[in-house]
């Protein structure tokens, strides 16, 4: 089975006075059948010069910002992230370490 990833927004951080998000705090959960591992993060958003209301931001809008914001960004990517959380999934399904005693 072939790790599934998704995007998901954890919370936003805005100005009350007119609703700029100014801070996204995200997670990326992976999954591969019983395994599963999760990475969060978060982005700071420049103002733009047009706000949209915030209440009708839409999480799929929100995630397009970070994703492009993460790709611009020095210390990190998109396919940086998802390679992370797949690599703790294959090393969660084949341990390379243990902990235990050969005795009971």
């Amino acid at each position: 089975m072939a790790t599934k990833i998704e995007w998901q927004i954890n919370t936003l951080e805005r100005e009350v006075a007119d609703g700029y998000v100014n801070k996204v705090i995200y997670r990326v959960n992976g999954s591969d059948g019983d395994y599963k591992y999760r990475a969060t993060g978060e982005v700071d958003l420049p103002k733009p010069d047009t706000l949209v209301p915030y209440a009708d931001l839409t999480e799929t809008q929100i995630l397009g910002w970070i994703k492009t914001k993460l790709e611009l960004d020095e210390t990190g990517s998109v396919k940086k992230i998802e390679d992370l959380v797949k690599a703790q999934i294959a090393a969660l399904k084949t341990p390379s370490h243990a902990t235990g005693k050969p005795w009971s």
